[in-house]
């Protein structure tokens, strides 16, 4: 039986490295409102999964959330700080999985500067609630899919191949080691 990826007669791996891998990630976290963020990562065993939004994926790749320093995760992660965050951005394309280390700080400026006022919801005294925390994850490997053109390009070219009966679903797919 043939793979679908010997049908495709476009190029559909790319593996990134380095800046490539860092431009990635952040684009295709921005593209998604949340992604599950999950903690207890051991092999072989179910790891803890909740939804989290990201704050912000600066230029070294790594990822920035605000959290409560008595939650569950904060503990897990003082515990074992290998996580890994998995991103939806559509339907069809903007999938990323990322495992890397987290840390915890309390840093005020860091907090100020991730702050959103929606962010009131969970921490009613605002800015300045104690309770906030900043986690930071910094990529060690991941994996993406995605496409490579935009969504106008990708319909023409699922429906030409399901007339023609050839493979062009105009995806891109690889690893990613920062």
């Amino acid at each position: 039986m043939d793979s679908i990826n010997r049908q495709q007669p476009e190029k559909n791996h790319e593996d990134l490295q380095g800046e490539e891998a860092r431009k990635k990630i952040k684009e295709l976290s921005s593209k998604a409102s949340s992604c599950f963020f999950c903690t207890t990562v051991k092999e072989g065993e179910p790891f803890v999964t909740r939804p989290m939004a990201v704050q912000k994926v600066d230029d070294e790749g790594s990822l920035w959330f605000l959290s409560s320093n008595d939650s569950h995760k904060n503990q897990q992660i003082a515990a074992n700080p290998v996580v890994q965050l998995l991103f939806q951005g559509a339907s069809y394309s903007d999938f990323l999985h990322i495992t890397g280390m987290a840390t915890i700080t309390e840093d005020r400026e860091k907090i100020k500067e991730l702050w959103n006022p929606f962010m009131k919801v969970w921490f009613t005294e605002g800015e300045n609630d104690p309770r906030i925390s900043v986690i930071r994850v910094d990529p060690v490997e991941g994996y993406y899919w995605d496409t490579k053109h935009n969504k106008v390009v990708v319909m023409i070219k699922r429906v030409i191949g399901a007339i023609t009966g050839k493979t062009l679903d105009d995806s891109i797919e690889g690893s990613i080691d920062v």
